[in-house]
């Protein structure tokens, strides 16, 4: 009956470490530009849509921003700390086993802080700002995540806020 709880105890703290260690990796963070953007290929049969606003693309740029990030708080220490004792509390009798606890607690401590640090570290974002100079003599610019195919120089229609190569 005693191996049988240190097996589950000590089952339960290595599920527990686990997944306290599944969260080191930062979850992708995803930008929604300002402008929609659907890329529009036009068949090459098909006659250009009689309405929108024609141009040509006179610049792509790279625009690179960050955002801000935060302190850790210490809860990622508190709940590592609580996980690695409970884990090293599994390891070795008496004093040895007062080393493993202590051990799994600073130890559970400083990869929890960590963590939590890297949710909270600043992100930086990149998108592109596409500048089209209309037929009409205006400029207009789009700030979309990806150029795609659109190249400086390509006449381009814009319908409804959307630009595509023409």
């Amino acid at each position: 009956m005693k191996k049988q709880l240190r097996f589950l105890s000590l089952t339960a703290g290595v599920l527990a470490l686990a997944t306290l260690t599944a969260c080191v990796a930062p979850q992708p963070v995803y930008e929604t530009s300002r402008y929609p953007y659907q890329p529009h290929v036009q068949p090459a049969y098909a006659a250009p849509q009689p309405y929108g606003e024609y141009g040509r693309i006179v610049n792509i740029e790279v625009v690179r921003s960050e955002s801000s990030g935060a302190a850790p708080s210490g809860g990622g220490a508190v709940a590592g700390g609580l996980i690695g004792g409970v884990v090293g509390n599994q390891f070795g009798h008496g004093g040895g086993r007062a080393a493993a606890t202590a051990l799994g607690i600073v130890g559970g401590a400083l990869l929890g802080n960590t963590v939590e640090a890297n949710a909270n570290a600043p992100r930086a974002y990149q998108s592109y700002r596409i500048s089209v100079q209309t037929e009409r003599g205006g400029y207009r610019a789009f700030d979309v995540p990806t150029p795609g195919e659109l190249r400086v120089g390509d006449r381009v229609v814009i319908n409804n806020g959307q630009i595509s190569r023409y």
